[in-house]
């Protein structure tokens, strides 16, 4: 599906997930050895299946009432609905139980097929529009195809180093996970999705995140809510950061002692020890 370039954070997820479903596709292709772990736990099919399931789910997220295209997970709405980061696993485990397509071709037709339904049900909407996601939050429609773009990014990565077949994540996409995705999610209502057994602690921690890809951004967490604050204001750590590097390592493939040691990640502040403390609540899944 052709998608027209802009400059802008709308015309540029259109364009890089349009781009990223077909190199994705490519490599799921590609790889010799589909049954090899991608992951701790998923093959590179597996870990493919698991992308398409989410691209199939977001058919219909973007067009709420529509049943999502190859995927039947009964009572799917409920588990939506009871999802947090904490129990996220749980939903991957039902989805991927239902969800049993392997074969790579199919799964490679089916992302390509879902993804231009995704492009051509949104080509008109107002990006700003939101949507029901996960534990009761509210997303815009671009932060969804941010998210989209993210899992194909993160999980490229994941087949081509079990495939040893390369794979790029370009700045400007990976900074999209925080402008649009991050953004979209934090401003809006984010429902139980952060919600986590661990007992709340009371408090204010502020982080600025800045890098060369992204708006800088101040989020601030606050009795164990988080929301997004004026750049400069009251901050107690300063990150600078590469967008590829920040997100594999909040998705747990990159160590954040080496992102640091390599100074893909620089940390600062009056008080840089509370970043992993505030991480512990603002955390993707690993």
């Amino acid at each position: 599906m052709a998608v027209n370039r802009s400059d802008d954070g709308w015309g540029g997820v259109r364009e890089s997930l349009d781009a990223t479903a077909d190199r994705f596709g490519d490599l799921v292709r590609t790889a010799q050895h589909p049954a090899a772990l991608a992951t701790a736990r998923w093959s590179i099919v597996d870990t493919a299946a698991h992308v398409v399931a989410i691209a199939a789910l977001y058919t219909s997220t973007v067009r709420p009432g529509a049943a999502p295209s190859a995927l039947s997970v009964p009572a799917i709405g409920h588990q939506l609905q009871a999802t947090t980061m904490d129990n996220v696993s749980d939903l991957n485990e039902v989805v991927m139980r239902h969800f049993t397509e392997r074969d790579p071709e199919i799964l490679t037709q089916r992302l390509r097929a879902d993804v231009d339904q995704i492009l051509g049900t949104t080509e008109n909407v107002d990006p700003a529009t939101l949507v029901p996601w996960l534990g009761g939050s509210r997303l815009p429609v671009a932060a969804v195809l941010a998210h989209l773009l993210n899992e194909l990014l993160i999980h490229g990565w994941d087949i081509a180093r079990a495939a040893r077949l390369p794979w790029s994540i370009p700045p400007r996409d990976a900074a999209l996970y925080f402008d649009l995705f991050l953004v979209g999610l934090l401003t809006n209502d984010h429902g139980r999705l952060l919600d986590s057994a661990v007992p709340v602690r009371a408090g204010r921690i502020a982080v600025e995140f800045r890098s060369a890809y992204t708006s800088t951004m101040t989020l601030v967490l606050q009795d164990g809510r988080v929301s997004v604050d004026e750049p400069g204001r009251d901050l107690d750590v300063r990150v600078s950061f590469d967008p590829p590097t920040m997100n594999l390592m909040m998705f747990g493939r990159v160590n954040r002692s080496r992102a640091v040691l390599t100074r893909k990640i620089v940390i600062g502040g009056r008080r840089p020890w509370l970043l992993p403390r505030f991480l512990r609540t603002v955390r993707a899944p690993a």
